[in-house]
């Protein structure tokens, strides 16, 4: 790792007893390999989980020295995202990368993220093709539809599941956000390509999730995006002007 620079992985999980045994298997070697720094951390955020989940992470934990786990009351994916944001920057995280529990993601394409850090300030990731179902892809759409509609940006995916950040640029926009914020990967894509901060874009593979269920439903989802409209005009009349949109870049494969 370049200048012993400390790589933090964010992982939230809720109820994820299935899966999770998997998911640090699969993500702790990348940990290891980037921690020239001795400062490394997988971090796995358990929201408030009603099964074993943050029992089989704790014992896990005991001999993988980089696995921290964290346990939070219950308030959803986002709240979540964030708790482990704000303890990656206070701990001096200088990357944080983000990804989920539900196996839907590959490690193995992290390697190009971290050699793009050098380029850009934010390397996030898009899904040319999703294995979650086409509502999630029609959402996903339309958020982006309504990105370019009101701040005038245009992403190819604004809340992938894979991406990897400077932790001095999330600690910039982080403090926006309300620590409850359902979706705040979005708004943190929006803050980014608003501003015109030097961010590429890489395509990843997403999978359907290996085992269990997902607790955020289609209903939910809608329920979530129609809030969100709300609350994307409000911070629009926060941001200052734009001098021109954004279109986006593509980093190196």
């Amino acid at each position: 790792m370049k200048n012993g620079e400390a790589l933090y992985i964010v992982i939230p999980a809720y109820n994820e007893a299935e899966n999770i045994a998997d998911c640090v298997n699969d993500w702790y070697p990348i940990v290891q390999r980037h921690d020239g720094s001795g400062r490394s951390r997988l971090v796995v955020v358990d929201d408030g989980s009603q099964d074993n989940t943050l029992r089989l992470l704790r014992e896990m934990a005991a001999d993988r020295p980089l696995l921290e786990p964290l346990t939070k009351p219950n308030g959803g994916h986002g709240p979540a995202v964030l708790f482990g944001y704000r303890y990656a920057i206070a701990r001096g995280a200088d990357y944080i990368f983000q990804t989920d529990s539900d196996g839907q993601t590959n490690p193995d394409e992290f390697e190009p993220f971290w050699k793009n850090r050098l380029d850009c300030d934010a390397v996030l990731g898009y899904r040319p093709h999703r294995g979650d179902g086409w509502t999630r892809k029609v959402v996903e759409q339309v958020v982006c539809a309504l990105l370019r509609l009101i701040f005038r940006v245009k992403v190819r995916d604004a809340n992938a599941p894979f991406r990897l950040m400077r932790s001095e640029l999330v600690a910039r926009y982080i403090g926006k956000l309300p620590e409850n914020y359902n979706i705040p990967n979005i708004m943190f894509t929006t803050y980014f390509a608003y501003n015109h901060e030097k961010v590429c874009f890489l395509p990843v593979s997403f999978h359907p999730r290996k085992k269990g269920s997902n607790s955020i439903n289609v209903r939910k989802i809608f329920g979530i995006g129609w809030q969100a409209l709300g609350e994307f005009r409000a911070f629009r009349r926060d941001m200052g002007p734009l001098k021109e949109p954004f279109t986006g870049e593509t980093g190196k494969e």
